[in-house]
């Protein structure tokens, strides 16, 4: 253990072009140099990837029995519905989480994967396979076990637990299809560093495509993860004078927004206006007309995820790739299109 910090100082050392005991003064009392000289370290720890302490994780007899989360937001209901489940499983255990966000931000859930990692954590859970190159190669070069969650990859060398979100809402889109729609738009979730919001645009799209649909390109808008944008993306659409008669969206929340403007402009919903959602949140069975949407078992898929972490740090045998199981729950807010809407 002392060996790899001291190879890891002299890693620092050599590309600021100063001592390791500098490096040492500096990451350990900061006051004791200069300020260019902090910032100078500073610049070699994120280039050599460094993290301070981190080699007290090889020693087994310093497990914390802490996980780490690291999530977009925890504005999104799915997140926090996923980390609750995460949580209750883990104080079952004896494990503690450690919870942080990174706003979709790679450079960010790098900065907090170090922080989570220099502090202890014996593993950590990760939203989605989009990461930063450093995130990865501090994960193996630490040994630091962790998890992808909220997608099925078996193509990919790293562990993941969740739904097959390309085939998902290509399941979406194609019960729309079935019902006779022919002008389909779709509202998704912003697509940059995150794959889940592309794999459902990708799964939309491949619907239409086999069914000889074509889609005008400004029949898809992308919004952040808010009613407030989801409503506006929806208006825009309906007040197109070639508009669509369904709309896929890619999640649920987005999905009441695209209904509570349907009515505030004046359409019926789903007799002017189908509209499907993704996630089968709590509030779209209750909602008046009901939502159409894909159910996807979100506590289950965190719980697996902290099983998973909680068996390979046990070393217990472990499946790498897990496959969640979703549906189709139609609802009121689907429907063939009428006459007036085509």
């Amino acid at each position: 253990m002392e060996r790899s910090a001291k190879q890891g100082i002299r890693a620092v050392a050599a590309e600021a072009g100063v001592s390791t005991a500098s490096v040492s003064r500096a990451l350990n009392n900061p006051d004791s140099v200069s300020a260019p000289l902090r910032a100078r370290i500073a610049r070699a720890v994120e280039t050599v990837g460094y993290i301070p302490h981190a080699p007290a994780r090889e020693l087994a007899s310093r497990r914390s029995r802490t996980l780490g989360a690291i999530v977009p937001t925890i504005d999104n209901t799915m997140f926090a519905r996923g980390i609750a489940s995460l949580q209750k499983y883990l104080s079952s255990v004896g494990y503690m989480l450690f919870l942080t966000t990174s706003g979709y931000d790679l450079d960010a859930e790098l900065e907090q994967a170090r922080n989570l990692v220099s502090r202890g954590v014996d593993g950590l859970v990760l939203r989605g396979d989009c990461h930063h190159d450093g995130l990865r190669k501090m994960l193996a070069d630490y040994s630091v076990p962790f998890i992808n969650v909220g997608i099925y990859r078996p193509d990919r060398p790293y562990p993941c637990v969740g739904t097959d979100n390309e085939a998902a809402a290509h399941r979406a889109a194609l019960h729309v299809i079935e019902l006779g729609h022919r002008r389909i738009g779709i509202v998704s979730a912003l697509q940059r560093n995150n794959d889940r919001a592309s794999a459902r645009v990708a799964g939309f799209r491949r619907a239409m495509a086999e069914h000889g649909i074509k889609m005008p390109p400004q029949w898809h808008v992308e919004v952040p993860y808010t009613l407030d944008d989801a409503r506006e993306a929806a208006r825009y659409l309906l007040g197109l004078k070639d508009r669509p008669t369904a709309v896929v969206c890619g999640n649920d929340v987005i999905a009441y927004g695209v209904l509570l403007e349907a009515e505030r402009s004046g359409f019926s919903v789903p007799d002017d206006l189908s509209v499907v959602g993704f996630d089968d949140l709590d509030w779209s069975r209750h909602l008046r007309p009901s939502l159409t949407t894909i159910h996807v078992p979100t506590g289950d898929t965190w719980q697996r995820a902290g099983e998973y972490l909680v068996r390979h740090l046990a070393g217990e045998q472990t499946i790498m790739h897990h496959e969640v199981d979703y549906s189709l729950i139609v609802r009121e807010s689907t429907a063939s299109p009428t006459r007036s809407s085509k």
